[in-house]
């Protein structure tokens, strides 16, 4: 049966509609604006008085409807399941966000009195103390923006911690091969040279190789656990010994913290500084690019130099220092103002809300969902490591072997299935990477819907569908793009046709 082409364009109640600057017309406008009051052009010399800012004139229902549309064909996390692995995209808990909207917590200016603001001191301070909890670390930073940023931190605190002991010439970074991109830019951002460790064929970073590295002039070392393979660093504890008996300190990524909470504190595990992705862990919204939130924990070793400002305890109640306090060597500032405060309620309102069993159960059932997909999955599809995962299954495409069908192609055929694709081609250290992160927010049910369809596509490419799947997607508002070019040479700007 040939495709249907309608009259219109659309398909069915899926409107095809232009670019909203192309639907513009000069004076068709939503609201009435009185005239501006006169004044002197000849006093203003030369200068341009008013100029087209490039906006389309349209009426209010044109722009309802433009957005609504573009909603509509929007996924996310409330639209259906969302395997995307490396970063969490899980259910933000409407309560949570109820909280957040609060007129005493959402209407606040960070140049208010401080103590017009003792709410929301005792937030960050109250956040603050169940990080420092839960981590079983002494300090916490709380003003980093995003997970990367909160890398950028706990670098510049041991970077700060090395020239007060007058070890400066550590300017060496080890950083294993599986890492986030962000760890070794965050390195050289702090002027610092960075070294790949390589890891052994479990997935785990070769603790011999490590070794072999390390010398005087190594500041850190940077590892995410459980690591971007979806695995456990086993010798952790080894590793840390290791480091720290070369005087070097240990920083971790804390990206994959959402899979220990409530079951392992990682000052146990030698760690000495580690930043709180909130918008993974703690979940508070991240679609789209943000808002993120990176506190920073730091062991006794690296608390003196914490960055301002920081909440104390004072006589006339909370207050929020910004420079030095009494045995405090501050490495500066890393962020205007205090934080991400928004995403700090949330935070907090999950933290409360769960509990310390329901935090834990939350770990572990993340942890139970992503083995069961293993589990069901592993018989059609190729796991890159033997033996259980933690929060997120890794397959790679040997299952794909001779069929024409690549790792692309693959997630491109979920798409027409009803499903956001899982990460794609990372970690970077396994060839054709597809990395699925279920989340403890999702049911069974869901789960056994998703390893239905991705068992039954995995059937049609072992049976010579490849021509199918390169034409994938095919029910989308746009088919697939060339991805390449896309990429190298994007249009950001929309530019009138020129007549």
């Amino acid at each position: 049966m040939s495709e249907f082409n309608s009259l219109s364009g659309n398909r069915g109640l899926q409107i095809e509609e232009k670019l909203i600057f192309e639907m513009g017309n000069e004076g068709c406008i939503g609201v009435d604006l009185p005239e501006p009051t006169p004044f002197d052009l000849e006093r203003l010399g030369d200068a341009p008085v008013r100029a087209k800012v490039g906006l389309p004139d349209l009426s209010e229902p044109q722009v309802v409807r433009h957005y609504t549309r573009l909603s509509q064909k929007n996924y996310g996390i409330d639209t259906g399941f969302y395997p995307l692995g490396s970063c969490t995209m899980k259910h933000n808990p409407r309560l949570s966000e109820k909280v957040a909207r609060l007129p005493g917590l959402a209407d606040l200016h960070p140049l208010q009195p401080q103590k017009t603001v003792q709410g929301a001191l005792e937030v960050i301070d109250t956040l603050a103390h169940w990080l420092k909890e839960l981590t079983g670390m002494p300090a916490v930073a709380m003003s980093p923006a995003a997970g990367a940023h909160g890398e950028w931190c706990g670098l510049m605190a041991i970077r700060a911690a090395h020239e007060d002991k007058g070890e400066g010439h550590r300017r060496r970074i080890l950083v294993p091969e599986s890492a986030h991109g962000t760890n070794p830019a965050s390195a050289a951002m702090c002027g610092y040279s960075v070294d790949s460790i390589p890891a052994k064929e479990n997935g785990r970073v070769d603790l011999e190789a490590l070794k072999a590295k390390l010398g005087p002039d190594v500041a850190a070392l940077m590892l995410t656990n459980p690591n971007t393979c979806g695995l456990f660093e086993s010798e952790i504890v080894e590793i840390a010994a290791a480091v720290h008996g070369a005087g070097a300190y240990f920083y971790c990524d804390g990206a994959n913290f959402n899979a220990i909470v409530g079951r392992v504190k990682i000052a146990d595990l030698g760690i000495d500084t580690m930043h709180i992705n909130l918008h993974k862990t703690f979940s508070t919204p991240h679609g789209g690019g943000g808002p993120g939130a990176g506190p920073t924990v730091l062991s006794a070793a690296l608390a003196p130099y914490a960055p301002v400002p920081y909440v104390v305890h004072g006589a006339k109640g909370l207050e929020m220092v910004e420079g030095k306090r009494e045995g405090a060597k501050p490495f500066g500032r890393v962020k205007g103002f205090h934080g991400q405060f928004g995403v700090f309620v949330r935070a907090l309102a999950y933290i409360l809300s769960m509990g310390s069993d329901g935090l834990r159960q939350a770990s572990s059932d993340a942890v139970l969902n992503a083995n069961y997909l293993q589990a069901r999955l592993g018989d059609v599809l190729s796991a890159s490591f033997e033996g259980p995962c933690m929060h997120e299954a890794l397959f790679d495409d040997r299952f794909l072997k001779d069929t024409g069908v690549t790792t692309l192609d693959f997630a491109k055929a979920l798409i027409d299935e009803g499903y956001h694709p899982m990460t794609m081609y990372f970690p970077l250290v396994v060839h054709g990477a597809l990395l699925m992160e279920p989340t403890e927010t999702e049911s069974k049910e869901t789960l056994d819907q998703f390893i239905e369809v991705v068992r039954g596509l995995a059937a049609r490419a072992k049976a010579g569908a490849a021509e199918e799947f390169k034409a994938s997607p095919r029910l989308t508002p746009r088919r697939r793009l060339d991805e390449t070019m896309a990429a190298r040479v994007p249009v950001l700007r929309w530019k009138p046709a020129v007549e």
